[in-house]
């Protein structure tokens, strides 16, 4: 159970960001990393849900979700011992500046990032009246399960699908979550900045392109509270507005 809980991102910190921001182990400035120089798992469910994701997801999502794994990858170090994670180690000085104590594999990472947008396709939006992030969060563990994953790997794939958005200041969220809430609000609105160096931003943007991925997300956000006005996303209230003044990515948006 202990292996599952670490190697997996089951580990539990607070909830929110700012309290996790002030236990950074250092606040040295971010460093340039190249994404070449961070790191893809090379495992047989890593390259199948890819591939899924890849088909799957609309252009401008799928792109978006290998910005958030890449963000995400450079939040912490990795010390699990899934022996089917084979990754390029990204320089102790990077990664170390933020939360090195932090454990989850980063096929387990790649997952959650590839999948936590997945109940926003036209074709999953549309088939249940769950909010989106709750229908991903079904539709991921179902779809790991039947890629061979671990159980325990798809749950916490699942469980932060479902909590992807659900960001405050009370209570405690597992690792994975906090990784991708990190990335996602990076990302999304432009929160954050400081944890991942400007060129670094710019090499991820290079190869993963917005495409004017601020007025995407924007217009997903409200037909999500416009087509179910009882859903989660609801309750983050100008959540579109504060999308829309991501300035931190607006010189790649284009």
């Amino acid at each position: 159970m202990s292996d599952a809980i670490e190697q997996f991102g089951f580990t539990a910190v607070p909830r929110s960001l700012d309290k996790l921001i002030a236990t950074q182990s250092t606040k040295s400035t971010s460093k340039t990393v190249a994404v070449d120089d961070i790191g893809f798992p090379d495992t047989p469910l890593a390259a199948s849900i890819h591939a899924y994701a890849k088909e799957n997801l609309p252009r401008q999502t799928y792109n978006h979700s290998m910005r958030v794994y890449y963000y995400g990858k450079l939040l912490h170090q990795s010390t699990s011992s899934n022996k089917r994670t084979n990754t390029k180690t990204v320089g102790r000085a990077i990664v170390e500046q933020h939360f090195p104590s932090w454990k989850c594999s980063p096929e387990t990472l790649l997952l959650a990032a590839l999948l936590h947008d997945i109940g926003t396709t036209p074709a999953n939006h549309t088939s249940t009246h769950l909010s989106f992030e709750f229908a991903g969060g079904y539709i991921a563990l179902e779809l790991l399960k039947s890629h061979h994953a671990e159980v325990a790997q798809a749950e916490s794939v699942c469980e932060t699908i479902i909590r992807h958005q659900d960001l405050g200041d009370t209570g405690m969220v597992s690792t994975l979550t906090a990784i991708i809430h990190f990335a996602t609000v990076l990302d999304n609105a432009g929160l954050h900045g400081e944890l991942v160096a400007q060129g670094t931003i710019e090499s991820v943007v290079k190869a993963f392109p917005r495409e004017k991925w601020t007025g995407c997300f924007s217009s997903v956000v409200r037909k999500e509270c416009e087509v179910k006005p009882w859903s989660n996303t609801t309750r983050i209230e100008g959540f579109a507005e504060m999308v829309e003044a991501n300035k931190l990515m607006e010189p790649y948006d284009g």
